[in-house]
């Protein structure tokens, strides 16, 4: 968990900034006529969280504020859960610069407190079923489903919940789905080496497989990632991990091989038991953000 161990926000790239400038140029392209209505008396206003969660995204929200000449107090941290109404932050700045950044801050801390909420209920779920067992829990990760723009504020709540972000971008890992796999003819093998051979060394290369004999072919051709894609959990799943990793332990013909198992397809939280399974390494999900309930939060005058 990236929280634990440092302050997410160094992750940040200095384009953050440029991405917040063009969010505020969206929302006002031209006159900001009710922004000349309040004129630029210095106020402060009070962000009230207004539904239970867990508070995400303050470096965007900040930010907004910083391009818009304010200045914001936070009274409680980045990965803090709180219940309602709860009085977040003060911001204080020329009262038509405040009104002009609120409803991109509010927007923005909206989707990424979502986002953090529902992962970190999902990864307490996990370690819940995952500790019966004596084994630690999969690594939970999200996906490439993402709003498009929007990407890194979606991956960024998704570590401030817990969740590994999975791969970024086409660039940051090689993915052969079932679409790359069917453009090879079928041919599992020449696809990762293929991609193997355009992405060198530092790239890996993970395969979705549809049942286990894909996933065989998968790790014999080199991949340091099989997907297992919408397999039934429970004792299905457990079964065919439980032989791929007997398979590629050393003990047999096909020697000692060294992969990660994704799962993927399926998960919530009333399935939540059926993924915990030893010798799965990560389970992705796109419902940890995407479609996810925002967090209610306003912005209130202090009058």
């Amino acid at each position: 968990m990236a929280a634990e161990v440092g302050t997410v926000s160094h992750l940040l790239p200095p384009t953050y900034k440029r991405m917040v400038a063009a969010w505020l140029e969206e929302d006002c392209p031209n006159f900001d006529y009710g922004g000349f209505v309040v004129g630029e008396k210095v106020k402060e206003a009070r962000l009230l969280g207004k539904s239970p969660g867990m508070l995400a995204g303050v470096p965007f929200f900040d930010e907004v504020f910083r391009q818009l000449d304010c200045t914001v107090e936070w009274h409680i941290k980045e990965g803090e859960t709180f219940e309602p109404i709860k009085h977040c932050a003060t911001v204080k700045g020329p009262i038509r610069k405040i009104l002009l950044g609120e409803r991109v801050a509010l927007n923005t801390l909206a989707r990424c407190s979502g986002i953090a909420t529902k992962t970190s209920s999902l990864l307490t779920l996990l370690q819940t079923h995952s500790a019966p067992h004596n084994h630690p829990p999969p690594r939970l990760a999200g996906t490439r489903k993402t709003t498009p723009g929007f990407r890194l504020p979606e991956k960024y709540a998704l570590l401030i919940g817990g969740a590994d972000p999975h791969r970024h971008d086409l660039s940051s890992m090689t993915m052969l789905k079932d679409n790359h796999i069917w453009a090879c003819d079928g041919d599992i093998i020449r696809a990762v080496r293929t991609a193997k051979a355009a992405a060198g060394f530092a790239v890996k290369v993970e395969v979705e497989c549809r049942d286990e004999e894909e996933a065989v072919v998968a790790v014999r051709a080199g991949a340091e990632v099989v997907m297992l894609d919408n397999f039934k959990p429970g004792e299905e799943l457990r079964a065919v991990v439980g032989r791929l990793r007997g398979r590629f332990a050393g003990e047999e013909e096909e020697g000692k091989r060294e992969f990660l198992i994704e799962v993927s397809g399926g998960l919530d939280e009333g399935n939540v038991a059926g993924f915990v399974v030893e010798g799965v390494d990560v389970i992705s999900t796109s419902s940890i953000h995407q479609g996810v309930k925002h967090v209610d939060f306003s912005l209130k005058v202090v009058h």
